[in-house]
Formats: structure tokens, C-alpha cells, sequence
């Protein structure tokens, strides 16, 4: 059963803006309000989890870190290894020894075996970065706005894996998954213009034409590439009927969450999750 992390919003809020979709100026108009519907949302985005047949594991934030309610930057998770993330912005850099203690943690109860730190200097921001996918063996990585070119090949070399690495071409599109889904049957649903030319090229070269989704604008607003697939289940924020019309004729069942609270500082079901059962075998 797959297994995710979750931190509840306890110390969620937009304060900062760190990319272009953070709009602290409209949180900042009824912070309540926002905080309320953050808890909801989080509360269905669990259910929705579960329903699907995944299990949860919570994680207590931390007061002053609000994103480190996207554990899915916190770290990459495989094979019972975690790497623990180096992140770009000093906003973030104070989530590093937090989710550091939790992989530790986690170590100690037999859920993991080993922790493992990335070199000074190199920024790489966990599985936002960072796509395993089952059908070809291999780790989707993205860099650019946040990950730096090199950490793709260290992160394939520490986990002995292949991996194709994406250049991002765009501040808005800041990880890999806010662009890129990996579906459990092959499929990849992926935003086009949130790739270089190269990245594009690469994607084309590794999915056949039938086994690509291309998402518009309006999916890619709606943060519903950034989504969590269980098996004939995708778990993602509110989509357009015509989406989940693409997906039910692939013969997936869309789960809409509304995440708008989470989607005011940039991130969405994948953001909210970290995997941490998969392995390469």
C-alpha cells in the first residue's frame, strides 16, 4: 500500500513570494479565512488519499517554515534511502535540519535505512525534482530555477539509477512537478511550454505519441499536472471537465480536491505528498 507523507498547514501561510504564483498580499486580506479552507483542504487531500487506497504518515511543521507543508521538496525517497534537499531560497533553507530530523526518525522506527546529504553548494529540492517512474526504470530531473544542473547526475549516481534530466524553462513552472506527472500505466501528462526546446526533445524521444498527455494552460494554472496517481486513481486539485474527460477515456478516475489555499503559494497534490515506500525493483 503506498505509503505518504503528509505536514498538516498548522504554520501555513503566504508570507513571501518565492515564485510567481505566491500572493502573500491576498492571504494577507483574511488570513482566517485562508487558514480555515487550508485545514479543509488538507483534510479532503488526506481522504482522497486514502479512498485510493494509499496510507498517510503526518509530520508536525515547524513555526516560520509555512512551506514546509510541500514535503515533496523536503527530500527524494527511494529504495529506503533519503536524500535530504538543499533548497535555493533562504525561505526555505530552515526546512532542511527539519525534514533532516524527520528522515531520521523514520530511520529509527525501520521505515527507512539510510539518510544522506547532498555536497555543499549544490541545490537540488527533493522530489519536486525528482520523478520516479515504474514503466521505464528510471527518474524524471528537473533544474534550472531551483536545482542545479549537476544534480541530476549525482542524484542518479547516488541511487544507481538512469535518469533523464529536463532543463525548466520558466520561473513559473519552478520543479519538475508542477510540469510533468508520471501515470502508473506509462503515460506521461506533461505542460509543453514549461520545457526547453532540449527537454521537449528529450520527452518525445522517451514516450511514444500514445502515451503522451499534453496539458493546456488552464491545467497547468489549475496545478492539476502537479498530481498524485494511485494506480487507476489520480488525486489532483479541481480540474476542467474536459480533463477528466482525457483522463476517464485512458480509463482513470479523476479526485478532485479544491487546494486553492495551497495553490496561492504555488503547489498542489503532488507538492503536498512525499512518497515514501517506492523502490527501483
Amino acid at each position: 500500500m503506498p505509503l505518504y507523507l503528509l505536514v498538516p498547514p498548522t504554520h501555513y501561510e503566504v508570507s513571501y513570494a518565492i515564485n510567481p504564483w505566491m500572493k502573500p498580499g491576498t492571504w494577507s486580506e483574511n488570513p482566517a479565512a485562508h487558514r480555515a479552507e487550508a485545514r479543509a483542504a488538507f483534510q479532503a487531500l488526506r481522504v482522497a488519499l486514502r479512498e485510493a487506497g494509499g496510507e498517510v504518515e503526518l509530520l508536525d511543521g515547524v513555526a516560520g517554515l509555512p512551506d514546509m507543508v510541500f514535503p515533496a521538496n523536503g527530500g527524494i525517497v527511494l529504495d529506503r534511502k533519503a536524500l535530504v534537499a538543499a533548497f535555493r531560497h533562504p525561505q526555505r533553507q530552515g526546512e532542511e535540519p527539519a525534514f533532516r530530523t524527520a528522515f531520521e526518525a523514520l530511520r529509527q522506527r525501520g521505515l527507512l535505512d539510510e539518510v544522506v546529504n547532498l555536497p555543499d553548494g549544490m541545490f537540488q529540492e527533493g522530489s519536486g525534482d525528482c520523478i520516479w517512474d515504474p514503466t521505464r526504470r528510471l527518474a524524471w530531473t528537473g533544474y534550472g530555477p531551483r536545482s542545479s544542473p549537476e544534480a541530476p547526475a549525482h542524484v542518479a549516481e547516488m541511487f544507481g539509477i538512469d535518469h533523464i534530466a529536463l532543463a525548466l524553462a520558466t520561473e513559473q513552472f519552478y520543479h519538475l512537478d508542477t510540469c510533468l506527472c508520471v501515470l502508473p500505466h506509462g503515460e506521461v501528462f506533461f505542460y509543453p511550454p514549461a520545457f526547453t526546446r532540449a527537454g521537449l526533445a528529450a520527452i518525445h524521444a522517451s514516450v511514444p505519441p500514445d502515451l503522451r498527455m499534453e496539458a493546456d494552460p488552464d491545467d497547468a494554472a489549475r496545478f492539476c499536472v502537479n498530481a498524485v496517481a494511485l494506480d487507476r486513481t489520480v488525486v489532483m486539485a479541481r480540474a476542467t471537465p474536459r480533463l477528466k474527460a482525457r483522463f476517464a477515456e485512458r480509463g482513470y478516475l479523476v479526485n478532485e480536491v479544491s487546494l486553492a489555499p495551497f495553490i496561492l503559494s504555488g503547489g498542489g497534490a503532488y507538492c503536498m505528498t512525499l512518497r515514501l515506500d517506492l523502490t527501483t525493483s
